[in-house]
């Protein structure tokens, strides 16, 4: 498949992932989806699907009126290739660009490893360790990059209450049982370390969110739980194109794309 083939599947999954629980509201060249019921949860705006044209700058502030009216994040994500007016926009409208390098897998996938008495395993709905899975990959993110932190398993019990509470568990527990997320957790003596997901659309899926508690980083985590939902996706959903967007170039050597999010200015 070529790079072009691979964008245009990726384009029509990035349109296809929040409709699952989300609503989509139409502005012309973009639309914003909008999270359905409580959780954490936020969603983006994003290109149109089909619908080709230059975005303009007013089309990012009408946007972004209407995200700060709902209470949600002002925040787009879109593939520069695609839709390469996008950038000028965010910019002119006052937003802050960021650039990702866009990785497919290639047809030889990494062998799940496991190693220092770790165990990897796929969370079911039901399972007891889900919310400290769902808590350890927002923990991972409070603490950026890849050196070994202070956040760690007593954070975890906090952020476990917390989640419950909001009900985001429960909104993670209901796309496990509808198939539309599959996560997969790296515990140690039944703690929660790293954890990670893919969310399959049709043979498509993207690996996303794999997150290692800072206290626990440099062991090799995120790669075992990363081999694992590969696994997974190929395995038992019948995935064929497996992609994720690298934190920067130095992790992606070759990339297809390149993914953009824009953020207003810290």
């Amino acid at each position: 498949m070529t790079s072009a083939e691979h964008l245009a599947q990726l384009e029509a999954y990035d349109d296809a992932v929040p409709r699952t629980g989300a609503r989509a509201e139409d502005f012309g060249p973009l639309t914003l989806f909008v999270q359905e019921g409580r959780g954490h949860w936020p969603y983006y705006a994003r290109p149109t699907l089909g619908r080709p044209g230059t975005v303009g700058r007013e089309d990012v502030v009408r946007v972004r009126a209407r995200q700060r009216e709902l209470g949600v994040p002002e925040s787009f994500e879109w593939v520069g290739e695609t839709t390469p007016s996008l950038r000028a926009a965010a910019v002119a409208a006052g937003l802050a660009v960021h650039e990702y390098p866009l990785m497919v897998l290639g047809p030889d996938a990494p062998a799940p490893v496991v190693t220092d008495g770790v165990t990897v395993r796929t969370i079911g709905p039901d399972d007891p360790v889900l919310a400290g899975a769902l808590a350890a990959a927002h923990l991972a993110f409070t603490e950026p990059g890849t050196r070994i932190g202070t956040t760690g398993p007593a954070q975890l019990v906090a952020m476990v209450r917390a989640l419950n509470d909001d009900g985001s568990v429960a909104r993670l527990a209901a796309r496990l049982e509808t198939g539309t997320s599959v996560i997969v957790a790296a515990l140690l003596d039944g703690t929660v370390l790293c954890s990670g997901r893919h969310q399959p659309v049709g043979t498509v899926s993207e690996i996303a969110g794999v997150g290692t508690l800072p206290t626990a980083r440099r062991r090799g985590l995120a790669l075992m739980v990363t081999a694992a939902l590969v696994a997974d996706a190929r395995q038992r959903r019948g995935v064929e194109t497996v992609f994720l967007s690298a934190g920067d170039d130095d992790v992606a050597r070759s990339a297809p794309g390149r993914a953009y999010a824009a953020s207003p200015p810290r």
